[in-house]
């Protein structure tokens, strides 16, 4: 069979789609995160010098979620972090993500993609980041999760 197609309009629509295709991918939403890392956040709270922040962005088309945490002053070296959730500020959750154990130094980062639930829980503020430490096993700082804007 002899194609009637011309030439130069199959190259066209297909630089049209992936113009498309490229732009849809340049246009997806990154929502930034943030939450101020304090031992008087932790539940219940916790007597130290210790703090910290945390940094993150939420791809909302990949469902990745990319972290940066820093931390001062804490009683000892850190031997776990995660995020937990759902909890609002002042209870307690099971953990979400955690982190690598050989990325705990300061400053720790991080990624995961999330599930949708976990999308639904960090969306709406009800996540938290926990450092934990030898002498606070249960948490040194931690801070929820919000939207920095």
């Amino acid at each position: 069979m002899i194609s009637t197609r011309k030439p130069h309009v199959f190259r066209k629509s297909s630089f049209v789609v992936a113009v498309f295709a490229l732009s849809t991918i340049a246009h997806a939403d990154t929502v930034a995160l943030k939450a101020n890392l304090q031992p008087s956040s932790e539940v219940p709270p916790r007597v130290s010098k210790g703090h910290g922040t945390l940094d993150a962005t939420f791809d909302t088309n990949t469902r990745q979620l990319t972290w940066t945490a820093t931390y001062a002053d804490l009683s000892g070296p850190v031997t776990m972090a995660h995020f937990h959730g759902p909890a609002p500020v002042g209870q307690n959750a099971k953990v979400q993500v955690p982190v690598d154990k050989r990325a705990l130094a300061s400053p720790m980062t991080g990624q995961a993609t999330l599930t949708e639930q976990q999308v639904s829980d960090l969306m709406a503020g009800q996540w938290y980041f926990n450092v934990h430490t030898q002498e606070n096993p249960t948490g040194e700082i931690r801070g929820q999760v919000m939207p920095s804007n």
